[in-house]
């Protein structure tokens, strides 16, 4: 998929497994919170607003800078600000459940022969990330890269979760990714 993908889909999947993305997160993603040097992405999530931060593959880094470098000029002034926009020169974010993001991954999982009616969209990233990531046996760092909140009173006294803890957790799922016969058995 990674590799079949246009630039703009390319860089929301690695979004989307890299750090937990979904369709939203990828839609209203702000040029700003990108730290592409430092290889970091810091962006609440727009759901719940709370924060997150995600250490960012070499792989995702390359694809968001092809992404931005075939960026159309958006449409609306309102959405110079995000990192992709669609080829009409439009937000990619819609709040409906069949949005550009679906609609784009639809299209490639039908051109690869993978589509399924239902359970296997963009979103299958996101729980993906949190299965893989658990894995890492660092559920907080997982939480805190998804932005997920827990009801907890450790979650009201911890002050931080350093970035060793979060590459830590990219890296497992990475290094799951990009070995052939684990993502393959996975399936």
């Amino acid at each position: 998929m990674i590799r079949k993908a246009n630039p703009s889909l390319r860089a929301m999947l690695l979004l989307g497994i890299n750090c937990g993305f979904g369709n939203g997160d990828c839609g209203k993603l702000p040029i700003t919170a990108l730290d592409l040097a430092g290889a970091w992405v810091t962006f609440p999530r727009p759901k719940t607003g709370i924060p997150r931060r995600c250490s960012l593959w070499p792989e995702t880094v390359s694809a968001i800078r092809e992404a931005l470098a075939v960026r159309t000029e958006p449409k609306d002034e309102s959405d110079t600000k995000l990192v992709f926009i669609t080829a009409f020169g439009r937000s990619w974010h819609k709040k409906i459940e069949d949005n550009p993001i679906s609609k784009e991954m639809a299209k490639l999982l039908k051109l690869l022969k993978l589509y399924r009616a239902k359970g296997h969209g963009f979103y299958t990233l996101r729980h993906c990330f949190e299965t893989i990531g658990g894995e890492a046996k660092d559920q907080i760092a997982v939480d805190h890269i998804m932005g997920h909140a827990r009801e907890d009173m450790a979650s009201v006294y911890r002050e931080r979760i350093s970035d060793t803890r979060l590459k830590a957790v990219t890296d497992h799922v990475r290094q799951w990714l990009f070995d052939e016969k684990s993502a393959i058995s996975a399936l």
